[in-house]
């Protein structure tokens, strides 16, 4: 059997190329979501985001503030993926889902952990504890498993749009 070399890179320009970026990025969002809680070097680069969304939203109130940090893990990815998706730029619109999917995970750890406390903290005061003190305020402590689960259960449908982008989009 004789491989038709033109026909494999006719099909590639046409229709493989667009895959490349969910070829690459799916194994790596398949091991965050299997590592669910294991730090990595993502985590740190979060955690640098998470702590500017405190300074940020400090004028707003204390409840602001403890939420600041999870609103600016949410919001700067989120704005990318809309800049990049407006200009029609498909692999920045992936890459940047799964940066908003990564950082789902990275609060569904934090959320989870409201009640135990048992993440370490900078300056390792726990009653600084982001999601024990929203929960706390609101009354919703006792949620914290399902408020956790409920933002991997997001992680897992962002990482999915992130895969199936590039057929989505208009070219």
């Amino acid at each position: 059997m004789k491989i038709d070399r033109q026909k494999i890179v006719t099909w590639y320009r046409e229709q493989g190329r667009d895959w490349t970026v969910s070829a690459v990025l799916l194994p790596i969002a398949v091991y965050f979501l299997a590592t669910r809680g294991e730090y990595t070097f993502m985590d740190a680069a979060d955690l640098i985001i998470h702590e500017a969304g405190h300074f940020f939203t400090r004028p707003f109130g204390r409840f602001m503030t403890y939420f600041g940090g999870t609103l600016m893990q949410l919001a700067l990815p989120s704005l990318l993926v809309w800049n990049f998706f407006r200009n029609d730029y498909r692999t920045g619109t992936q890459v940047m889902l799964f940066w908003l999917g990564h950082n789902c995970i990275n609060i569904s750890v934090y959320a989870a952990d409201a009640r135990l406390r048992r993440l370490p903290l900078l300056g390792g005061d726990r009653s600084e504890h982001d999601w024990w003190n929203m929960l706390g305020m609101t009354g919703m402590l006792e949620f914290d498993q399902v408020i956790g689960w409920s933002f991997f259960a997001v992680a897992i449908v962002i990482f999915a749009v992130m895969l199936v982008t590039p057929k989505s989009m208009i070219t």
